[in-house]
Parts: C-alpha cells; sequence; structure tokens
C-alpha cells in the first residue's frame, strides 16, 4: 500500500484510530520522511499543531526504515511514544516488529544500590525516605524493568531514588555480583536487539559523546534516526558536550566514602579526619561569592578573584582523599571504583580553566545558584561533530553485555532542565544552571542545596577533534552504513526560514519544509496585546500583567495558564492572584509550579475546571489540554534570553565579530521559537477556541517585532479589552 491510501478515509489508520481525519500535510510529510529513507539523507521538517507528525514519521520508519532509532525531547514524551503511539501505528499497520525503550541509568533501580541502602540505614535522611525504601523494596520483585517510572507509588523527585539508581561513576560494571540480574544491562541488551529504539536526546547525545571519544557506542547502528521535539538539540548539545564539576559530586563521593571506608575498610583510616578537610574546602567553594544567583565566565572572575584560591585548596584537599582510596582499592570493587570517581573528579578540576585545545572556541564559566556553584566548559557549536556522525563515519561494534556506561551526563541534563527554568530568563531569574549531579537523572531528585558546582562549558558545541575507532582486533574499518536523518518538530522555523536550527546543528545540506497547522486559526483564536503595560524591565510589570488578565480571566471562568519568563515572575504572579481572587471572593483556584509535580498539577487544573495554573518552562512546551479545560494563555514576556548569560554573551561576541548581527540573527529567532511553543498550548484541536495574550508591548513597538508575530499561528488580533471578553464569554 502506498502511503496516500494507508493515510486515506478507508485505510488502516483510520480503522485503528476513533475520530481520525484525513490530512494533506500529514500524507505530504510522510512521503517527504520516505523519500528521506530511500536516499539515506537529512530532512528537517516543521509541523504545525494536528498535522500528526508521530503517525507521519512512525509509518515510514516502521515500513522501511530498517533499523529504527526515535529520539524525543523528554522522558514523558519518551514513554508516551513508547506505550501509547508506537504499539497503535505498529498494530495498525500489522508489521512484526520489535520495539525497546531505553533510558539513562538512573531511571533504573539497582539491586547493589538497594541492598546497600537496605543494610546501613544511615544512608537514608527521613523517615519517608525509610517509607519509600519499603515500597521500592515490594516493587522490585514484581517490575521486569525495574524502570522507576512504574513505581507509581513513590514520587519521580523523591530523595530515595538517588540511594537505590546508580551512575556510571558509581556503577561496579562486571564486577557486581548482581551483573547478570542489572536492569540496565537488560536494556540495552533489549535495544541492540529490537527494531524500533525509543530513546531521548539526553541519552542520544550521550552516545554521540562516546563515539567521539573512540568509546564503542552504546546505541545500536541504525539505518533511521528521528528527532522529535528537534528544537531543543542545540541546546541539549550544546550542554552536553561540555562538561563540569559540583559540589554535588564531591559530596556524594564523600558519603559514599564514608559510608563504605567505614564498613569495608575502618581498620585503614579515620575516615571522617580524611574526608574532613574536602568538606570544608567543597562547601568554602560557596563562600566565594556574595548571596545572588550569577553566571560569570572565567573572564569576568578576574586574576584576583577568592575562586582560585579556593580551587587550589580543593584540589589539594580531593587529592589525599584520592590517595587513601588508592592505598585501599584492591580490597573491594567498591573501594576500587570510588578511587576511580575520585580520579575522574581530580581531572575536571584540573581542566577547568585550562581548555586543552586553545584553538577551539570554548567557554570556561562558573554559575552560581540556590544549588551551589558550577564550573562548566562549554562549546559554543555542535555542528562539526554533528555533521560527521551525519556523515556516517566508522563506527565500532559491541556485544551488548559490554554495552559502556554512557547514561549519566544524560541524567545531569534531564534534571536540569526541570531545575533551571527557560534559557530565556530576564535579569530577575533564578539560574540554577547545569546540575550534574549523576546521582539523579532525567528528573531525579534535587542536590543538596548547599551544593557548589563547578563546570567548564564550551560556548559551543563544536569539536573538531576527529573521531578514534580503538578496536584491537580492526584497526581500519569500513563506513557505518548510510542514514537517514529526521529533525521534525512543531517549531523550528522563523518564517519558513530554518537557517537558525540547520546552522546550529551543521545541517546545511538538509531538505527542509514546512506544513501549518491544519486549524481554522482565524475563527478559533484571537490574539491579544494590551496597551498601556509598562515595559518589561519595569519593577511593576508582573503585577501589570495580572491586573490586565484579571477581568479576561474573570470572563473566561479561569481555565488560563500564566506563563512567566522567570521563577520570580510565577511567585509574584501566583501571590496577586490569590490575593485579588481572595478579596473579590472569585472561586478560582491558583495552582502554581512548585506545589506539587506537573503532572499532578495538570490533573488538578483540568479536574478544577475554573483554575489559573502560574508556571515557567515546565509549561511552556510538551503540555496537552483539550477542549475547554484551558481557553486562555496569558504570556508575559517576549522570551529573550539574559544577553548576560556567558555562553549566549560568546555566541554573540563571536556573531559580530563574523559581521553578523547578533539580535536579528540569533536572539530574535531564538525567541520566536520559544514564545511559538507557548503559544502552541492554546489550541489543541478543531474545537478548541481561546485567547492568547501577550504582555509585551515590544511585539507591536519594536520594529523586530512585526517578525515575531507573524511567525506565530494567524488569529484574529486586537488590542480593545471588550473585544476579547466578548469572545471568551461566547466560548
Amino acid at each position: 500500500m502506498d502511503l496516500p491510501t494507508l493515510f486515506s478515509a478507508s485505510g488502516p489508520l483510520a480503522r485503528a484510530f476513533d475520530g481520525y481525519r484525513v490530512r494533506v500535510e500529514q500524507i505530504e510529510m510522510s512521503q517527504a520522511i520516505q523519500e528521506a529513507i530511500r536516499t539515506a539523507s537529512t530532512v528537517v521538517l516543521e509541523a504545525g499543531t494536528g498535522v500528526g507528525k508521530t503517525a507521519a514519521y512512525l509509518v515510514p520508519a516502521l515500513l522501511e526504515g530498517g533499523k529504527v532509532i526515535v529520539s524525543t525531547g523528554t522522558k514523558a514524551l519518551q514513554d508516551q511514544l513508547y506505550h501509547r503511539d508506537l504499539p497503535a501505528v505498529r498494530d495498525a499497520l500489522a508489521v512484526p516488529i520489535k520495539t525497546a525503550l531505553l533510558k539513562g541509568r538512573s531511571n533504573y533501580l539497582c539491586w547493589h544500590h538497594l541492598d546497600r541502602a537496605n543494610q546501613d540505614a544511615t544512608l537514608l535522611a527521613s523517615k519517608q525516605e525509610v517509607r519509600d525504601l519499603g515500597l521500592i523494596n515490594r516493587f522490585i520483585h514484581l517490575t521486569p524493568t525495574g524502570d522507576k517510572a512504574e513505581c507509581t507509588q513513590v514520587p519521580e523527585h523523591a530523595s530515595i531514588w538517588a540511594r537505590v539508581t546508580s551512575t556510571r561513576e558509581n556503577c561496579l560494571g562486571s564486577e557486581c555480583k548482581h551483573y547478570n540480574d542489572c536492569f540496565v544491562i537488560k536494556a540495552r541488551r533489549e535495544a541492540q536487539d529490537a527494531d524500533v529504539v525509543v530513546v531521548n536526546h539526553h541519552l542520544f547525545f550521550a552516545d554521540l559523546m562516546l563515539r567521539e571519544e573512540g568509546v564503542p557506542e552504546l546505541l545500536p547502528n541504525a539505518q533511521t534516526i528521528v528527532f522529535d521535539e528537534a528544537h531543543q538539540l542545540p541546546d541539549t548539545a550544546t550542554l552536553f558536550f561540555g562538561d563540569s564539576i559540583s559540589t554535588a559530586q564531591l559530596l556524594d563521593l564523600m558519603r559514599d566514602t564514608l559510608a563504605t571506608g567505614q564498613s569495608q575498610a575502618r581498620d585503614a583510616a579515620n575516615w571522617n579526619d580524611v574526608l574532613a578537610p574536602l568538606d570544608r574546602c567543597t562547601r568554602d567553594l560557596r563562600l566565594c561569592f556574595g548571596p545572588q544567583m550569577q553566571r560569570l565566565s572565567q573572564a569576568q572572575l578576574g586574576e584576583d578573584h577568592p575562586l582560585h584560591a579556593a580551587l587550589g585548596n580543593l584540589r589539594e584537599a580531593l587529592m589525599h582523599v584520592r590517595e587513601v582510596l588508592d592505598g585501599q582499592a584492591d580490597r573491594s570493587p567498591d573501594l576500587a571504583q570510588l578511587h576511580r570517581r575520585a580520579d575522574a573528579l581530580m581531572q575536571r578540576l584540573c581542566a577547568w580553566g585550562a581548555p586543552e585545545r586553545a584553538q577551539e572556541p570554548e567557554l570556561c564559566w562558573v554559575d552560581v545558584g540556590t544549588h551551589g556553584v558550577q564550573l562548566h566548559r562549554t562549546p559554543i557549536s555542535v555542528a562539526d561533530v554533528f555533521k560527521r556522525q551525519r556523515l556516517g563515519l566508522g563506527q565500532a561494534e559491541i556485544a551488548p553485555d559490554e554495552a559502556p556506561d554512557a547514561d549519566d551526563a544524560e541524567g545531569a541534563l534531564a534534571r536540569n532542565a526541570e531545575l533551571e527554568e527557560l534559557p530565556w530568563q530576564d535579569d530577575e531569574s533564578v539560574n540554577s544552571g547545569v546540575v550534574e549531579d549523576d546521582l539523579q537523572a532525567l528528573m531525579g531528585g534535587a542536590p543538596d542545596r548547599s551544593d557548589v558546582a563547578l563546570a567548564a562549558k564550551p560556548s559551543s558545541a563544536n569539536r573538531t577533534k576527529p573521531t578514534q575507532i580503538d578496536d584491537e582486533h580492526d584497526d581500519l574499518r569500513p563506513p557505518s552504513p548510510r542514514r537517514a536523518w529526521i529533525f521534525t518538530s512543531a517549531t523550528l522555523a522563523v518564517r519558513q526560514d530554518f537557517s537558525h536550527f540547520t546552522q546550529a546543528l551543521g545541517l546545511e545540506d538538509a531538505f527542509c519544509q514546512s506544513w501549518s497547522s491544519p486549524y481554522d486559526y482565524g475563527q478559533q483564536a484571537m490574539l491579544y496585546v494590551p496597551v498601556n503595560l509598562p515595559p518589561p524591565s519595569d519593577s511593576g510589570h508582573t503585577d501589570a500583567v495580572v491586573d490586565a488578565a484579571l477581568p479576561l480571566i474573570r470572563a473566561n471562568r479561569g481555565r488560563a495558564f500564566v506563563l512567566c519568563t522567570s521563577l520570580r515572575a510565577v511567585s509574584r504572579a501566583a501571590d496577586r492572584l490569590k490575593k485579588l481572587f481572595q478579596e473579590a471572593g472569585d472561586p478560582f483556584p491558583v495552582l502554581q509550579q512548585g506545589d506539587a509535580p506537573r503532572p499532578t498539577l495538570l490533573e488538578d487544573f483540568r479536574r478544577a475546571g475554573n483554575a489559573v495554573l502560574v508556571g515557567s518552562h515546565s509549561f511552556w512546551e510538551g503540555i496537552d489540554v483539550k477542549g475547554d479545560a484551558l481557553t486562555l494563555v496569558v504570556i508575559d514576556k517576549l522570551p529573550f534570553a539574559p544577553p548576560d548569560d556567558p555562553v549566549l554573551a560568546k555566541r554573540l561576541e563571536l556573531l559580530a565579530q563574523q559581521g553578523g548581527n547578533p539580535f536579528m540573527s540569533h536572539q530574535v529567532p531564538q525567541a520566536i521559537i520559544a514564545l511559538k511553543q507557548g503559544a502552541g498550548r492554546l489550541i489543541r484541536s478543531e474545537t478548541d477556541r481561546g485567547v492568547l495574550m501577550i504582555c509585551d508591548t515590544r511585539l507591536i513597538d519594536k520594529p523586530y517585532g512585526r517578525r515575531i508575530w507573524q511567525s506565530l499561528p494567524p488569529m484574529k488580533r486586537t488590542r480593545v479589552e471588550n473585544e476579547v471578553i466578548q469572545f471568551l464569554e461566547a466560548l
């Protein structure tokens, strides 16, 4: 059957899905993907809300994609794709394929660390952890996968997960007595054997990083690679291809060393005395900075900043701990692993501030946040390294049970996506930065609030080092099979221009195409920009946003999202709404990001029917609330990234040196893509209706404003409050 027939009103998809509608845009997108698979080429495809991009790429991928990897933006989307969308399309097409779900290591229970937690009560920090541990002990004997997402009785963010999962740093590997029962090894074997493997972007880049370092890959070789929510890739890759060191890692090392040393080498040393200097030096890092949150490049620190002396003391203290562990490493696998961890941290600490490749555009910077201080070394662009991988350089093949431990920067970045909030935060933002505590992956528990993290983060994710292949059996390896690379999202282009995205990933050779949403935005939605608002930089802007939105919220009977570009604005807006509702006796519940996990807040929002949810980055994308539960979306500001962010500042500097216009070529497109994501929360089906309220007069007053609103769906536009109220009251 050809694709138009498969997607027709009488085809297998129509018979399998209730409410199925034939979409010309979906068929055309699927045909473009089919052609890319057949010719092993690269395509960048933007599909507006309602096109049905998931089925558009799954159908040709399942029918003729060979071995397929599908990478999603978040763990929630990964689960949805694997458990719902992929089985539905597979069954509709009746194709006999094997599928596998692969997550980072820290998503799987570890038998070894669970045993340690059960045997040593000092590892548990609260009565809640004791209760959660009991639930996990029952769960582990019932689960075939060990995936902590299946243990619904223990919250995803519970601190106990850090005690009973492993990281690359503290995994014993083949020396573990539970190796044959390891859930991580089992998942990786299944992935190697599957026809379609569903991963997320962080895990994919963990694999890519290993290939750059000459290590055999974690993921199986594939003929077709699909990136859903591909707009997240440049930021994910930029973070990933750097490296970092944090006090979270150092404090974890000390905690594990104390517990293991006292249980397995008590006669070797007074472990409290051994660790005391490192503990003191680690905590002293935070004292090098004032109480405010900030991000500083190495150059901004200056030569006389107290951080430099503190790092020298830290290196000496860590070196002493490493030497003590070296003398005890042969006593047990746990002590040997602790020595390897200390050595790796020492190497990262020594590398910060002194990039080996001076000719490469790298940036060293410090992030001081609520979760401590972090030292990053980050590349500015991933274009070159990503291009090499796309072009199919030779890859080492390994047996599934030899798969390396590549999770684990993945976990750090995924958790950072939750903690850091928007990459476009304004000056009021709370920037928690890249949290590289590898104990917690993909929304794991937060580190100790007193942490300091030191990270070396290149300002570009671009690396130029050639891939090295180390294989004792085969020095010259033929190239890998040619691959099809599919990049898709609802937000990749700026008025049909994909260059902002393609240049960031080195995709200049890609075929690009965009399909607008099939929804009738002119009839279904209205764009409203209020008049007489103060500028976004004004200290009273958030209060003015709430006051301007209040008549609309009342006319709409709640049912609203208020999306902010900083956590501080979230807190202020929520507090003001609660106060005003209480004073007026309005019956609208206010749900605030941070009060409960995101799924809980969304469920409460849908169930209430008249609630107002105030959120930041977590609610700008990946949220699907169809129907009358959400008919008003209020956005406080255009989501421009703060220009004082060290990584952004370096990128803008390089663009200016090349003769470009950094604001128009980088900042405006980045803001447009982010704004399109937030605006996309409003209309999710053919019958949805609602108002998008953007409380930033730059959309009207500035020359670039026209470019921004023209990139949004073609809604009715107004600046008259009464017109908006009439529209909402008619819903």
